[in-house]
C-alpha cells in the first residue's frame, strides 16, 4: 500500500486501503476518531476507565454469544442449560464465568469512570449531552444486567425478579397492571424468561451499542476533559493542533494497552481462582434451581443494585405500599441526570476547588459505599439506621450542590494544562 496527498494535504492511499476509502471512509474515521484526535497531554490513571469498560462491553457481548448457543430460555429447561454448559460444553464453564465476572468488572470501571467524571467536572460545559448519554447507558445497564441475573433461573434470581418486580406493583393506578405487563404472567414463570431473555440478548445490547456510539461522537465532538479541566482547544498552534494536546494514536493507545494488561491479570485471578468472589459474585443459592415454595433466607440483589436496594428499604413502608421507597430508589438515579445544572462552581476540577468540594466528595463517597454494604445485609441491627443516614448524605451531596459548590473557596486556574498526572 502507497499513500499520496490531495490538493488539500490530506493523505491519498492506494490499493486494498485505497479501494476500500473510496467506497467507504476507512482511513479518513481512523484519522479523525484516533489517529489525528487530539487529546490532553495530562491524562492520568483515571483515564484508563473508559476503555476499559469498551473493552468488557465487547467481552459481555462475545461470551454472551456462546452462552446463548447452549442456553435454554424455559423456566424447565434454564437451570439445567447452566449446568450443561459449566460441566459438558468445551470450556463453558471459563465462558461462563467471563461472562458473570464481566458482569461485577464492567459496573466496576462504569463507576469508577463516572466518578472520575464528578472529580475532574467531565459533566460541566460543553459536554453536558456527553454526561446525559452516559447516564442513560448506566440506566441501561442496570436493566440488562437484572435480566441476566434472572436467566439463570437459580433460587437467588427467581426470588430477586420476584421481589424487584414486585415493587411496580406499589406505582399508584398503574403498579398492578404493569408488573402484569412486565412478568407477561400473572406470577414469575415462563413468559417471563423468555421476555427477559430476548430483551438481554437482543434489545439491550442494540441500545447499548448505539448509546456506546453517540457518547464517543459527542467526546470527539467536544473533546476529552482533562484533570486541570482546561479546554486544550483555545491555544492552538498554526497547523491547528491545540498546543497541549497529542494524538490519541500511538500515545494514548499504547497507555490504554498498559492498563488492560493490568485489568486483566486482576480479572483472570478473579475468574481462576475466585469466581463467586466469596457469594459477592453469584451468591450460593443461585447453584440450586429456583424454587416457588422455597425462599432464600436473605433475599438481596447483587452487589452492583445494592445501593439503591438499601435506599428502597430504609425508607418505612405506609399503609403497606413502597410506593416511596421506590420513589427515593428511582429519584437517586435521576438526579445524577441534572448535575451539569447543579454544579455552581466557578471552576471544573477538584484540584482547583475549595476544601468543602472535597470534603463533599469524600462524605459521598462513605455514604455510597456504605449503602452497598447496607444493602447486602439483612435489615435488622445497626443496617436500617446506616441506610436511612446514608440515604439522606447521598441526596444532600446533589440537592444542596447549587449553594456549597457556589460558595466554595477555589485556586486560580492555570493557562495550559499542568505536567504533572
Amino acid at each position: 500500500m502507497a499513500a499520496t496527498s490531495d490538493s488539500a494535504g490530506a493523505p491519498q492511499t492506494t490499493g486494498l486501503i485505497g479501494w476500500i476509502d473510496a467506497r467507504f471512509p476507512l482511513t479518513k474515521l481512523w484519522r479523525e476518531q484516533v489517529s489525528e484526535y487530539y487529546a490532553p497531554k495530562n491524562f492520568n490513571f483515571w483515564y484508563y476507565f473508559g476503555s476499559l469498560a469498551l473493552l468488557v462491553l465487547v467481552n459481555q457481548l462475545v461470551t454472551g454469544i456462546f452462552l446463548t448457543m447452549n442456553y435454554k430460555p424455559s423456566a424447565s429447561e434454564a437451570f439445567s442449560s447452566v449446568e450443561y454448559i459449566m460441566r459438558d460444553v468445551d470450556w463453558g464453564w471459563l465462558i461462563r464465568y467471563m461472562h458473570s465476572t464481566g458482569a461485577s468488572a464492567f459496573f466496576i470501571v462504569v463507576y469508577l469512570h463516572m466518578f472520575r467524571a464528578l472529580i475532574y467536572g467531565s459533566h460541566r460545559k460543553p459536554r453536558e449531552l456527553l454526561w446525559i448519554f452516559g447516564c442513560i447507558i448506566f440506566l441501561l445497564l442496570m436493566a440488562e444486567a437484572f435480566m441476566g441475573y434472572v436467566l439463570p433461573w437459580g433460587n437467588m434470581s427467581f426470588w430477586g425478579a420476584q421481589v424487584i418486580v414486585s415493587l411496580f406493583g406499589s406505582l399508584p393506578v398503574i403498579g398492578h397492571g404493569l408488573v402484569e405487563w412486565i412478568r407477561g404472567d400473572y406470577v414469575i414463570a415462563d413468559a417471563t424468561l423468555n421476555r427477559f431473555f430476548a430483551l438481554h440478548v437482543v434489545a439491550l445490547p442494540l441500545a447499548l451499542v448505539f448509546l456506546v456510539g453517540a457518547h464517543l461522537m459527542a467526546l470527539h465532538e467536544v473533546g476529552s476533559n482533562n484533570p486541570d479541566g482546561i479546554e486544550i482547544k483555545k491555544l492552538k498552534d498554526a497547523k491547528g493542533h491545540p498546543l497541549d494536546g497529542i494524538p490519541f494514536h500511538p500515545y494514548y493507545t499504547v497507555k490504554d494497552v498498559v492498563g488492560v494488561a493490568g485489568f486483566l491479570l486482576l480479572f483472570c485471578g478473579v475468574i481462576f481462582f475466585a469466581p463467586t468472589f466469596g457469594g459477592v459474585f453469584l451468591e450460593s443459592p443461585n447453584f440450586e434451581p429456583a424454587n416457588p415454595l422455597q425462599t432464600p433466607p436473605h433475599i438481596a440483589p447483587v452487589w452492583y443494585f445494592t445501593p439503591f436496594y438499601a435506599m428502597l428499604r430504609a425508607v418505612p413502608s405506609f399503609a403497606g405500599t413502597q410506593v416511596w421507597g421506590v420513589m427515593v430508589m428511582g429519584a437517586a438515579i435521576v438526579v445524577l441526570f441534572f448535575l451539569p445544572w447543579l454544579d455552581r462552581a466557578p471552576v471544573k476540577s477538584i484540584r482547583y476547588r475549595g476544601p468543602v468540594f472535597k470534603i463533599a466528595v469524600g462524605i459521598f463517597v462513605v455514604a455510597f459505599l456504605t449503602l452497598g454494604v447496607c444493602g447486602l445485609k439483612p435489615p435488622s441491627g445497626i443496617y436500617p439506621t446506616l441506610a436511612k443516614y446514608c440515604t439522606v448524605l447521598y441526596f444532600a451531596f446533589f440537592l444542596l450542590m447549587p449553594w456549597y459548590s457556589r460558595l466554595d473557596s477555589h485556586k486560580t486556574v492555570p493557562e495550559r494544562v499542568t505536567g504533572h498526572a
